[in-house]
């Protein structure tokens, strides 16, 4: 039996057809007609479903008596994988590090590793590195007694530097934003929507806060400094955008969001963004996506650490079992979300 597929048939399929690349590395799919194994999201033409057999691996594959495709290259995976997750324990280590001496590190060419890392996180790996600085900042930002050790210890040479590298993303200052919003005017409202009380809350950036259930007490303790304000006709109009997108999710509207974490926490928000209208992933999906098929348990916390509700499609997150799982503002609530977003399908 170890030469079987350890997640369902049917699920495999699915992957297979969609040429999913999350499950790149979870199974080869074997082409019995053609004695011909591949990856998941092989480009090649789709055999019929009578000629398949799923494999955990290529060498269960060959056991079988079939090859590895020459086209994907099935075996590659797992050394693919390898490197990516040598690449990012090197960048974790180290600062102001160039690609040529990442890829040396791992054992690939410069350009190869450019695209293969692009593929596996989404970003290249100085956009990785970036973000991943301005992340350790964030996180002094909020416990140093100084501005100036916290940029130092986040590992930037400079203020200047670190002033550069968080223009366009923080929507609050440095010194602000460790002082819980000190200086900042926040607008905010509560309306009632048909999943119940709703609470919006913006920035000059955008929107910061979504909840529901939630009202001024709940927004303080997360901005305890800012200036907390009721209306605003530029503010309205954003409101009125929200309300359209938690109501009619079909609609296509651009709603500026101004959100902050890690940079595990934000590669987590952008795959939550990607999943289509109607429909769900697991946390292991969302895992094995932004190529860290390890931090399931990292990715939950990932994922509850939202805090725009909705605008983040936090709610498109089950169990691999397709059960609910959990839901900050209530399991109601995010079936809710996830029916209303099944039926904007029909219209």
């Amino acid at each position: 039996m170890t030469d079987k597929i350890k997640i369902d048939d049917a699920m495999a399929w699915n992957a297979m057809l969609k040429r999913d690349r999350a499950f790149d590395g979870k199974f080869v799919t074997g082409v019995m007609s053609t004695g011909i194994y591949c990856r998941p999201s092989c480009a090649a033409r789709h055999p019929a479903r009578k000629n398949v057999t799923f494999f955990v691996n290529g060498q269960a594959a060959q056991k079988f008596g079939l090859r590895a495709c020459k086209r994907c290259l099935p075996d590659d995976v797992a050394r693919d994988e390898a490197a990516i997750i040598k690449a990012l324990k090197y960048i974790d280590a180290e600062n102001n590090i160039r690609l040529e001496d990442i890829a040396q590190k791992v054992g690939y060419a410069p350009h190869h590793f450019q695209r293969l890392f692009k593929k596996f996180m989404g970003v290249s790996p100085a956009a990785y590195a970036r973000a991943l600085k301005s992340g350790r900042a964030m996180e002094h930002l909020q416990n140093a007694q100084k501005i100036s050790e916290a940029i130092y210890d986040a590992g930037y040479e400079s203020a200047s530097r670190f002033y550069d590298a968080m223009k366009g993303r923080l929507g609050m200052a440095p010194n602000i934003w460790k002082n819980g919003g000190e200086g900042t005017e926040i607008y905010w409202a509560n309306v009632q929507t048909s999943l119940g009380n709703m609470l919006v809350a913006a920035s000059a950036k955008g929107v910061c806060r979504l909840s529901f259930n939630e009202g001024e007490e709940e927004l303080r303790a997360y901005f305890p400094k800012a200036m907390l304000s009721n209306g605003g006709d530029a503010f309205h109009s954003l409101l009125q955008n929200v309300i359209k997108k938690v109501e009619q999710p079909k609609i296509n509207i651009d709603i500026p969001l101004d959100v902050k974490g890690t940079a595990f926490q934000e590669a987590v928000w952008q795959e939550l963004q990607k999943i289509p209208l109607g429909e769900t992933r697991s946390y292991a999906e969302i895992a094995a996506a932004i190529g860290r098929p390890n931090a399931v348990r990292a990715t939950g916390s990932a994922n509850g650490a939202n805090n725009v509700a909705v605008l983040i499609p936090c709610h498109r997150v089950v169990r691999s079992d397709g059960s609910l799982g959990g839901y900050a503002y209530g399991l109601q609530i995010k079936q809710k979300l996830l029916d209303k977003e099944s039926d904007n399908l029909l219209l």
